[in-house]
């Protein structure tokens, strides 16, 4: 069985549902996503997927994304610096990250009582959470070792 044979299942019914091709073209570059750790960037992804098939344009790999996130197959995430990201969504549970100002290192984390707090105040407020994003930005222990610091003053 294929590492990722039930999203590229899902992928396909999703294409085929819009009247969409399943072409070689498609599939592998959802293959090469889904394969990917972390958080890619459109570029990243275009640089990997040229490896693997030489004449793909930016503008498909694009759309594929837009695609992936549509069918529930990837979630954008927003880092911070003005660059779209994409994580895996299929069977990747709900996670907040820490991201580094310096190196742009990205950690996901799940705390459940950072999440129980977030549903009192909700229901403090009567608010029903639908969904929600946390980005703690700060530096990670590399950078804060090799940042100099400067004097108070």
């Amino acid at each position: 069985m294929k590492p990722h044979a039930k999203e590229t299942e899902i992928f396909r019914l999703y294409l085929k549902g819009r009247g969409l091709k399943v072409t070689g073209q498609r599939l592998a570059l959802a293959e090469v996503f889904l394969s990917s750790d972390g958080h890619q960037s459109a570029e990243a992804l275009h640089a990997k997927a040229l490896k693997r098939h030489p004449g793909i344009g930016f503008a498909t790999v694009y759309r594929i994304l837009k695609h992936l996130v549509s069918c529930g197959l990837a979630r954008e995430v927003e880092l911070g610096d003005g660059r779209t990201r994409y994580e895996p969504g299929h069977n990747h549970g709900h996670h907040d990250h820490l991201i580094c100002t310096s190196c742009g290192r990205c950690v996901e984390f799940l705390n459940p009582r950072i999440e129980m707090l977030q549903d009192k105040v909700a229901a403090a407020h009567r608010f029903k959470i639908v969904s929600h994003r946390m980005i703690l930005y700060g530096l990670c222990p590399k950078c804060r070792t090799s940042t100099p610091r400067t004097p108070a003053g």
